[in-house]
């Protein structure tokens, strides 16, 4: 529920004038049209995400009961623009995501048993609302040490903001041929750009199954760490700043300094710093147990 003022809520601030929220809303719309919209997005955006099977019609009347006013045809358009439009379940029927025409891949992450980094990357994208706008963060993550490996800030919800958090992991990390990029069936990923880009590194393409967030669990729990310590109760001036704090909470905080319990309370970095290490010594014992070796044959 939105605050004003001393903090009182919409609906608390209706109840003491007896206005109706109704009346607030229009009243509202005509003197900050660009604060209204951004307000109703992220109203419909959090029904529509307790519940991908919600229709339209149920988010209208869910919103109706909030005190907003928005038509049939209006609430259609927004939800499409930010692909909200629920998931429609069919009996017997396997089906894939025919919002688009690029081809989905099967789930390769589901039975992995990882050993290493730059084996199983996972990426996701999310949305931030500022005051007369929403910003969309794009991420990618070594599932192995939990790094973020690659991350792209945009106005736009397009591909360009998932390439470009590709190219930042790709160069970042240079990883060997065989690594699994794993992603919802989104077009951002299934899109034929950033399909051959993978393609070109020697990465094979892993998405998840249709309406099942558990598939990239391990992305969603960064998106939800993200949310909670970073952008929830922010007031980001612009893009600028909230690109800004976005970035170094990932490269700075949760990079360097987040305790993972599955990394045995180490931050990502330092796990794979860890890592390093005990590569290295391994591969140092064994090049002096090869030379004791030959040095016993005569060799």
């Amino acid at each position: 529920m939105q605050t004003q003022g001393d903090g009182l809520t919409i609906g608390e601030m209706c109840e003491s004038t007896r206005v109706s929220r109704a009346s607030y809303y229009r009243s509202w719309r005509k003197q900050e049209p660009k604060q209204e919209a951004v307000a109703l997005r992220d109203a419909i955006q959090r029904l529509a995400l307790k519940d991908r099977h919600c229709g339209y019609r149920r988010i209208g009347r869910l919103l109706n009961r909030e005190g907003w006013v928005v038509n049939d045809k209006r609430l259609l358009r927004l939800m499409r623009e930010d692909n909200l439009l629920s998931i429609r379940r069919r009996r017997f029927v396997v089906t894939t995501d025919s919002a688009h025409p690029w081809r989905v891949y099967p789930n390769l992450a589901r039975r992995m048993v990882l050993s290493a980094i730059n084996q199983l990357w996972v990426a996701d994208i999310t949305y931030v609302r500022l005051q007369q706008e929403f910003i969309y963060v794009a991420v990618i993550l070594d599932v192995y040490s939990r790094r973020v490996v690659g991350w792209s800030i945009s106005r736009q919800l397009d591909s360009s903001v998932a390439q470009q958090a590709l190219e930042f992991a790709l160069k970042e990390r240079q990883p060997a041929p065989g690594l699994i990029h794993h992603s919802d069936r989104g077009v951002q990923y299934a899109c034929g750009d950033y399909v051959q880009r993978l393609e070109a590194a020697g990465v094979t393409i892993s998405m998840s199954r249709p309406g099942n967030p558990w598939d990239n669990a391990w992305a969603e729990s960064f998106i939800k760490t993200l949310k909670v310590e970073e952008v929830d109760g922010r007031h980001y001036r612009n893009f600028d700043h909230a690109a800004s704090m976005i970035g170094s909470f990932i490269e700075e905080l949760y990079n360097e300094k987040r305790l993972h319990s599955a990394l045995d309370y180490r931050s990502p970095m330092e796990f794979e710093a860890d890592l390093k290490g005990l590569v290295e010594f391994t591969k140092k014992n064994s090049a002096t147990v090869s030379v004791v070796a030959a040095g016993d044959r005569g060799l």
